[in-house]
């Protein structure tokens, strides 16, 4: 970090500071996620999210264009926008760090966040438990429902990395015909729904910090929070966690706790939406977000994992349906 932004940490500390470790390097090479020590102050620690724009990025896959560029600088602008605006909205029941210090220059943004391992929540999961997915899933219908019919000011008005105006070029490159025709409509379907919130936008298994007992969670990495239908994290999510045939067989189960979990978080929310009306428009939404993401991710790399006959499945079904829509 440079030295103004050392000197802002330790103010918004009230500390001296002195690093611990590395926790990870931001995608591309944009900066790193580094655990800080205190010396003084409330708090044995922070985590600092430190982004330096470098002179040429390096993408693991090749998307190294200045479109892909200003697409993170953008992210990291709605991150810092969104720790600053919103975040202090979300409760116990939704989770999230709390924001330190938040500044930004030309080139660079520094986002001084509390430290989740030191609050309770040290587990990361490569793997879930059928309760654990269910943890996660509570947490997203909380997020939602906290943010129901908000205007996503400064963020993303459509959350999500994968969102089709912010990809051109994998919808360029995407060699599936019937797929990019349809990829418009499958976009129009989603923010079609009279029932908009804000989405995580990025809400994989890796971006829930558990409880050592794995009964609670919180979230981090709100680079691609913004408007949109609730199912385009619900399917990325399950999506991230389980291979093809579990996605199948735990489809029906998943989207039932998420909805009765979203259910009483409306209504302890006061919220004058009928929870059916809402299950109603979204569940039928939920294959329309699982095209989406997959019309992303098979223009973005083919040959990857997620790629497989569930998903070729809901996609075609999909497709099918639009195009007897449009007869």
């Amino acid at each position: 970090m440079n030295e103004n932004f050392q000197d802002i940490t330790c103010r918004a500390v009230g500390a001296e500071i002195f690093k611990i470790e590395d926790i990870q390097t931001l995608w591309s090479g944009y900066g790193k996620v580094m655990r800080y020590g205190l010396k003084g102050g409330d708090r044995n620690s922070v985590v600092i999210k430190h982004v330096k724009l470098p002179d040429q990025s390096a993408h693991p896959r090749g998307w190294n264009t200045d479109l892909s560029h200003q697409r993170k600088i953008r992210s990291y602008q709605v991150e810092t926008a969104w720790y600053r605006n919103w975040a202090e909205r979300c409760d116990d029941s939704c989770l999230v760090p709390q924001s330190l210090a938040l500044e930004s220059s030309d080139d660079e943004f520094l986002m001084v966040l509390e430290d989740l391992n030191a609050s309770g929540f040290p587990a990361r999961k490569d793997v879930v438990t059928m309760n654990e997915m269910q943890v996660c899933l509570k947490w997203l219908a909380n997020f939602h429902a906290a943010f129901m019919g908000k205007a996503p000011t400064g963020l993303w008005p459509v959350g999500s990395y994968w969102h089709l105006d912010t990809r051109p070029d994998e919808l360029e490159v995407l060699e599936d015909i019937e797929l990019k025709q349809a990829a418009a409509q499958v976009d129009q379907k989603l923010r079609a729904s009279p029932y908009q919130t804000f989405v995580h936008g990025d809400a994989k298994l890796a971006n829930f910090c558990f409880s050592a007992n794995g009964q609670h969670v919180a979230a981090v990495d709100f680079q691609y929070v913004g408007g949109g239908c609730g199912m385009k994290d619900l399917a990325y999510f399950i999506g991230s966690c389980l291979y093809e045939k579990d996605c199948e067989r735990y489809e029906t189960p998943l989207l039932d706790y998420y909805f009765a979990q979203l259910k009483e978080a409306l209504v302890k929310r006061k919220s004058p939406i009928d929870p059916a009306d809402i299950e109603q428009d979204w569940r039928a939404l939920y294959p329309i977000a699982w095209t989406d993401f997959h019309r992303f991710v098979k223009g973005w790399s083919p040959g990857h994992w997620k790629i497989h006959g569930y998903s070729e499945r809901l996609a075609r079904d999909v497709v099918a349906q639009l195009n007897s829509e449009n007869l």
